[in-house]
Order: C-alpha cells, then sequence, then structure tokens
C-alpha cells in the first residue's frame, strides 16, 4: 500500500503544469516573429514566396495569444511562483521577452495595417521601457553574486534597441525621439552589461548545463544595433558593417561551443532563435546594400540555419508537450 502512495505522488510530481510555465517560452515567439521577418527579406533578395513570411507571422501570433494565456492563467493560480520569478536576477530578465515579443509582432502586423502596427509597437514600447528600467535599476540595490550576471541580462538592452528596430518606420517627430531615448538607453547598458557578462564568463564558473544555450545572447546585441543603427542614420556604413561582422564572429564561437557542449533540450534553448534572427535579418540587409555572390550565399546560410533551428525547437517542444516531458519542472 505504501509503495502505491508512493508512486501515486511521484507521478504527481512529474505531471506537466502551468506553474512550471517558464516567461523565457516567449522566446519563442521573438524567434518566429523574426523568421518571419527574415523570410520578408529574403522575398525582396532571392525572389521567395511572401506568403511564406505571412504564414509564419500567422504562427508567431497565434503562439503569442497562447503563451499569453497561459501566463495569465500561471499569474492567477501561482501568483507567489511568478513573483519569484520575476525577482530572480536572472530569470527575472526573461520578463523582457514580452516587450520584445510585441514589438516584433508590430512589424509583422506591417503588412496588414500601419494602424495596428502603430499602435500594437506604441504597447510594445511601453512595456520594453518600464521593464528595462525596472530590470536594470533594481541591479543598483547591491550584494549581487558576480556568478549572477548572466546573458539574460543583455535582454534590457536588446528590448530597448528593438524599439528602434522594429520602429524605423514611423517618421513622426515624438517617434524618431522615442527611437533615439531607446537607442541611447539600448546601446549604453548593452555595452555595460556585455562587459560584465564576458567577465564574469572569463573569471567565474561556468555557466550550469541548462543555461548554456542562453550564451547566443551575448551575440544579440551586435545584429540588432546593426538594424536599429541602420534604421536611425538611414544608411549602411563601416560602423554598421562593425556590427555584423562581430556579431557574425560571435555566432561562430559560441555555435562551436553550444556543438560540441550541447545542453539536453530544455526552453533555454529558444534563447539560441532569436539572436540567430537577428543575425540573419541583419545579414540579409547587409548583403543586399552591399551585394555580391559571397555576401548573399552568407545571408542564405544563415536564414538556413535559421529556418532549420525553428523548426527543430519547435518540433521539441510540442513533442515534449504532448509527450509530458516539458512543464514538469
Amino acid at each position: 500500500m505504501e509503495s502505491v502512495h508512493s508512486n501515486h505522488a511521484m507521478s504527481a510530481r512529474v505531471r506537466p503544469s502551468i506553474r512550471y510555465l517558464p516567461v523565457s517560452l516567449f522566446g519563442a515567439v521573438m524567434s518566429i516573429a523574426g523568421l518571419a521577418l527574415a523570410w520578408r527579406l529574403a522575398s525582396k533578395s532571392f525572389g521567395a514566396n511572401a506568403a511564406v513570411s505571412s504564414a509564419i507571422g500567422v504562427i508567431a501570433l497565434a503562439v503569442f495569444v497562447i503563451l499569453s494565456f497561459s501566463y495569465l492563467g500561471k499569474l492567477r493560480h501561482y501568483p507567489d511562483v511568478v513573483k519569484q520569478e520575476f525577482s530572480h536576477p536572472v530569470a527575472g530578465s526573461f520578463f523582457g521577452t514580452v516587450g520584445i515579443s510585441i514589438l516584433l509582432l508590430s512589424s509583422v502586423l506591417a503588412s496588414y495595417s500601419s494602424a495596428a502596427q502603430l499602435i500594437v509597437w506604441a504597447i510594445g514600447v511601453v512595456l520594453t521601457l518600464a521593464l528595462s528600467t525596472i530590470m536594470i535599476s533594481r541591479l543598483f540595490n547591491g550584494n549581487l553574486a558576480p556568478a549572477n550576471a548572466a546573458p539574460a541580462w543583455l535582454i534590457g538592452g536588446v528590448g530597448s534597441l528593438d524599439i528602434v528596430v522594429t520602429g524605423g518606420a514611423f517618421t513622426s517627430d515624438w517617434a524618431t525621439q522615442v527611437n533615439l531615448l531607446a537607442a541611447a538607453i539600448g546601446s549604453v547598458s548593452a555595452i555595460v552589461f556585455f562587459i560584465l557578462i564576458f567577465s564574469r564568463l572569463i573569471h567565474q564558473e561556468p555557466l550550469a548545463v541548462a543555461m548554456r544555450p542562453s550564451q547566443m545572447i551575448l551575440m544579440a546585441p551586435f545584429p540588432v544595433a546593426f538594424i536599429a543603427y541602420v534604421n536611425l542614420v538611414h544608411k549602411l556604413d563601416m560602423f554598421a558593417a562593425l556590427l555584423f561582422y562581430f556579431g557574425l564572429f560571435l555566432f561562430l564561437v559560441i555555435s562551436y561551443r553550444l556543438v560540441v557542449k550541447p545542453a539536453p533540450f530544455s526552453p533555454s534553448w529558444w534563447a539560441i532563435g532569436f539572436p540567430l534572427a537577428a543575425l540573419t535579418n541583419a545579414g540579409l540587409m547587409y548583403a543586399d546594400a552591399i551585394g555580391g555572390t559571397v555576401l548573399a550565399l552568407i545571408a542564405g546560410l544563415l536564414l538556413f540555419l535559421l529556418t532549420a533551428a525553428i523548426v527543430v525547437l519547435a518540433w521539441r517542444t510540442v513533442h515534449g508537450l504532448m509527450t509530458g516531458r516539458l512543464l514538469t519542472v
């Protein structure tokens, strides 16, 4: 009888629950939306069917709606768990993925309605700046262990830069000032956090196995800054090229490390999606502006890798949900 009770207790512990839904899973929305925008650029650069971008964009919107309602359910039933996640010095940074998702979806909506694009972008701006302010200001409380300087900290800076990435189409005076504000916050904070995180990775213990995929976030500020900078100055110059090439360099270095020492699959693997999407979009823009077979091949290869990565991540996530292996811890 005791054995039966033990088995029941064990099955209850491993049963999937919304309690274990991580906010970092909104990285899936960022990744899929970034893929949609990449295929939109590919339709111009390579003549790809525009319907591909539209279909992926619809999927991104659907995933965002599902995740939003699911996480609101978690907030309703497990408010203390959400509060603990939000207060965590590392996991709390992933709340910034919600605002970034909304910003990217505003660009996805650009194909359907400019009014909807502006409204959704404005919502994303408010949410992203608010979360960036909270995440950055609470670091000033002090007493944080150096090991807490994780790549996820960069989400605050990258999020602000994404305001410029997705708001480049708006030319009104107020939108221009918002973009400049976001560029200032994002660029400076990204530089500071990049240095802190780089130092932590050199001098402290290696990242936990589950956090290894988040190393790819280290690459994200450079292609995101590339797109934001081009949107601000309306040209592609040498500084923009330096941002793109350093992002490409970091992608190669980090990819090699992830392949050599892969971590078991978990929702944290979605952390590779958006940085790769940003690099792919930057690569497509750079190849289109500069021209040349080599750059076109690089952009095409990045698009292939991004598409393959999103397909694999999506399949592993759905399979994990269907088999009950996901959302158990």
